[in-house]
């Protein structure tokens, strides 16, 4: 009778990963209890395997061990959705440095018994791992040396958030015959496959538009051929080892893909943990909601339209939640703040007349009058006292207290200097803002390659880590996510697909920083711009501003060095002046060029500081008229762009006062 025994659908959840990515949260609690859209991203992945009938998980854990102990005991206590039918055990080792070694302690310990689903606990899906579970077993009965099945999610866009992969795949059988993973902040011109794959191989496909989640289904096999390979550090290393010696390891790997109705993402970085904390909001990920009962099986919030999720226990007027707002319990928002593209955890408290644009603050946090917030992170406990304005990627650690009127940008700040240590292990001073806030050093960041995640992808800032002004993406872009066009269900609000305007925006951005990092004819250039425009059927106006745009969304301005954006707009404008130029000639097209600077100046802080400096240098080489700035100026509302127009009132005032005088100089002349 044993052999009709029914196997049990065991999981390993890894929980020690992106702690280098997630600093300084990283160095106060594990990254698998960071909350995303207020719900412990542990919980996210053990509602998955839950959800894909997995019976017994193993959590492995080497750091803050008795943290997620605790986590998982409040879950049973509180009836979490993931502690049906499930039992979870937490298991770890203090020598465990690597994802390596976490599955040889595995494979030491024997506690798998028979296949099953590989997954770290920074993995956000919804999809449902029977099929692939099953998919693997089929594989192994005609292939004995099935080690591992990989699963990957198909991309509808390009944007890249470093979990993107290049392979190569058997199309008769999903055999992986070539892995490479693409670089975070670049585009590869060119991919150098072996000859190999190919002469070996007669029906080989080639995928570069796949996400890897990092979920993956194993054989009791993989765990012994990371004991015996003791040069397998990360999940990369295992599948390189792999491919290239699959003969004399007598193990191969092979790959399933998602359907196209699942949603799938890894977040290990702050950009991807904008875009799956918006996909969430957006309900792309279903059943994954922020209004779901992950505990006591009761939903914390009401779902109101233009994507507001706000608790019964939160203090705030709906005037001043605008879209894409979630508001957990105890939290207060004084009168006069508005809130847009944000998270709010519980008990925090946000004072009068403050502005708060794509940020994420956990729980405790308090936000005092008149701040100004705009895609940051904030700890759990800090403080932000009154007139701060903080933006363009800081992250704030937990209790860190930040002084009034303090201004900050790319920053990280911990509450503490005592936790900082170089790569070297050498106490290093850090720079003080206040008692309780300390800018973290490039020196303290660490080294990837030492990090205990499970692998850290190639190509990553090894310095201060920058969530980046995502917004444009954001709200045009559902990542990795698909519906027919005929979906009519208008009870939720869905984000669009890319359109013809952003992607020739992205395309010129990419064809000037190219032009300007590799001193490029301007001809050729101009060339490339306008064939974009007849393959995207773009009118002239449209040409003329996101011409314009593209120039100011290129990083070298967009990330200054010094800060000093003067310089680098006058260095670019030297190089592609002549590209400019071309389109603005006409004073219809010098005003499509100042009306793209609307754009960026809500965009970019750097050119709203030098607004005025920056119209007037495009006045003095002649890229815009006097006629055409008075005339803008005139065109602006009065209360829409009221910071903007007092800000060019001066410049405004000195033009006309100069027209006044050439014409009594002209006057006196005749």
């Amino acid at each position: 009778m044993a052999q009709f025994e029914k196997e049990i659908v065991q999981a390993v959840l890894i929980a020690d990963n992106n702690v280098w990515n997630f600093k300084p949260l990283s160095d106060e609690g594990s990254t698998a209890l960071l909350p995303l859209v207020n719900v412990r991203m542990l919980d996210y992945a053990l509602i998955a395997l839950n959800r894909s009938g997995v019976e017994e998980v193993f959590v492995y854990a080497s750091l803050y061990l008795q943290d997620i102990r605790d986590h998982i005991k409040a879950g049973i206590a509180t009836y979490a959705s993931w502690s049906f039918k499930m039992t979870v055990h937490v298991i770890g080792g203090e020598g465990c440095r690597c994802f390596g070694d976490a599955m040889r302690d595995l494979d030491a310990k024997a506690l798998i018994r028979g296949n099953f689903i590989l997954l770290g606990a920074d993995t956000v899906t919804n999809a449902d791992l029977r099929p692939v579970l099953e998919q693997h077993k089929r594989q192994a009965k005609f292939d004995k040396g099935t080690a591992a099945t990989l699963v990957f999610k198909e991309c509808s866009n390009n944007l890249r958030t470093g979990n993107e992969v290049l392979i190569a795949v058997d199309r008769r059988n999903d055999r992986l015959h070539y892995h490479q993973r693409l670089r975070m902040h670049q585009k590869e011109p060119r991919y150098q496959i072996p000859l190999d794959v190919f002469l070996g191989n007669s029906c080989v496909a080639l995928h570069h538009n796949l996400l890897d989640p990092q979920i993956a289904i194993g054989s009791p096999s993989m765990l012994s051929l990371f004991s015996d390979n003791f040069d397998f550090q990360t999940r990369d290393d295992f599948v390189r080892g792999l491919l290239i010696n699959e003969e004399l390891l007598d193990s191969r790997i092979y790959v399933a893909l998602l359907p196209t109705a699942q949603y799938a993402h890894k977040v290990n970085n702050w950009p991807s943990y904008q875009l799956v904390s918006r996909d969430i909001i957006n309900r792309w990920a279903y059943p994954l909601v922020p209004d779901m009962g992950v505990y006591k099986l009761q939903q914390q919030y009401v779902f109101h339209k233009d994507n507001i999720y706000k608790s019964h226990g939160a203090q705030v007027s709906k005037v001043a939640l605008q879209q894409n707002v979630v508001i957990q319990a105890g939290s207060h928002v004084d009168s006069g703040s508005v809130i847009s593209d944000s998270v709010i955890g519980a008990n925090c408290r946000v004072g009068k007349n403050c502005r708060l644009t794509n940020v994420f603050l956990m729980a405790d946090v308090t936000v005092k009058d008149n701040c100004r917030l705009e895609h940051c992170v904030v700890g759990a406990g800090a403080t932000i006292n009154e007139n701060c304005d903080v933006s363009a990627g800081c992250v704030l650690g937990a209790k860190s207290v930040l002084p009034a009127k303090t201004t900050l940008t790319k920053t990280l700040v911990t509450s503490t200097p005592s936790t900082q240590r170089s790569e070297e292990e050498i106490a290093v001073e850090l720079e003080s803002i206040g008692p309780h806030a300390f800018i973290v050093s490039d020196l303290t960041t660490g080294d990837p390659e030492d990090s205990d995640g499970e692998d850290l992808l190639p190509q990553q800032p090894l310095s201060i880590p920058k969530m980046g002004d995502l917004l444009a993406p954001l709200d045009e872009i559902s990542y990795c996510s698909d519906l027919s066009e005929d979906d009519e269900d208008g009870s939720r609000a869905v984000t669009p697909l890319p359109d013809d305007t952003n992607i020739f925006l992205g395309e010129v951005i990419d064809s000037l920083t190219r032009g300007f990092r590799e001193k490029s004819n301007p001809d050729f250039l101009i060339l490339e711009i306008n064939s974009s425009r007849y393959a995207y059927n773009m009118s002239l106006k449209e040409v003329n501003f996101n011409v314009v745009k593209a120039v100011f969304g290129m990083q070298s301005i967009l990330e200054p060095a010094n800060n000093n954006v003067l310089v680098a707009i006058s260095a670019a404008f030297k190089q592609l002046g002549p590209v400019v130029s071309n389109y603005i000639k006409s004073e219809d097209s010098m005003l499509d060029c100042l009306k793209a600077l609307e754009d960026v100046y809500e965009e970019n802080a750097l050119v709203r500081e030098k607004i005025s400096q920056i119209v007037h240098y495009l006045y003095d080489k002649d890229f815009v008229s006097e006629d055409a700035i008075q005339a803008w100026f005139e065109q602006l509302d009065e209360e829409e762009h009221a910071h903007l127009r007092q800000s060019l009132a001066k410049l405004v005032a000195w033009l006309d006062q100069s027209s006044e005088e050439e014409e009594d100089d002209d006057d006196e002349e005749d």
